[in-house]
């Protein structure tokens, strides 16, 4: 039964989480600071863990209608980087095609702010997995989606080594994470009804 459980939770990690490694090879693809972002990760998913599971025994730390909200996250860590970009061209610190200076790549709390509101959505979708699964099925999805967010930053950073893929992100990189971060902010916002939407 528990290889059973163990392939669900992979899959269903799998399933909920494909589009974090685009952002998570973007975030690779800035430079150093590698560390900072599987920390950053780790950050954002345990705060996912933290109110799925707490929301499977009954507590509610994050209404289900401030969810859509968690859109503005990467919405301003969108904008910030696109004023950085733009602040290094206005400024002739890159004639456009090279990244600007980062300072080292993302900062650990930016990353694991746009791993939270990325993943804001899965909690919908954990907690009644985890609700039904009892206590040690629970352990088991937690355990199994925790060793998973390391595969998934290996993923990442292996796409953002890539020749090919290094060599476009390189070029574009930084010019890419305003836009999908930005993106992906209005895509939250939007499918979860913020504002009226």
């Amino acid at each position: 039964m528990n290889a059973g459980i163990i392939g669900q939770a992979a899959g269903l990690f799998a399933v909920t989480n494909i589009d974090d490694i685009v952002i998570l090879a973007l975030f690779f693809a800035q430079g150093a600071g590698h560390l900072r972002i599987v920390l950053g990760q780790y950050i954002g998913f345990a705060g996912i863990l933290v109110v799925a599971v707490a929301a499977a025994f009954g507590a509610t730390f994050l209404p289900e209608s401030a969810v859509p909200y968690l859109g503005l996250l990467p919405l301003a860590l969108g904008l910030k980087a696109a004023w950085q970009v733009w602040r290094a061209d206005a400024d002739g610190d890159g004639d456009g095609d090279d990244p600007p200076a980062r300072g080292g790549g993302p900062k650990a709390l930016e990353v694991a702010a746009v791993t939270f509101a990325n993943g804001g959505d899965n909690i919908g979708v954990y907690v009644p997995v985890f609700a039904t699964s009892g206590i040690s099925g629970m352990t088991v999805y937690v355990v199994v989606f925790l060793i998973l967010v390391a595969v998934w930053c290996l993923a990442g950073r292996f796409f953002a080594t890539r020749p090919l893929i290094a060599g476009a992100l390189s070029r574009w990189g930084h010019i890419l994470l305003p836009l999908v971060l930005i993106g992906l902010g209005v895509v939250i916002l939007v499918e979860g009804g913020a504002f009226g939407f």
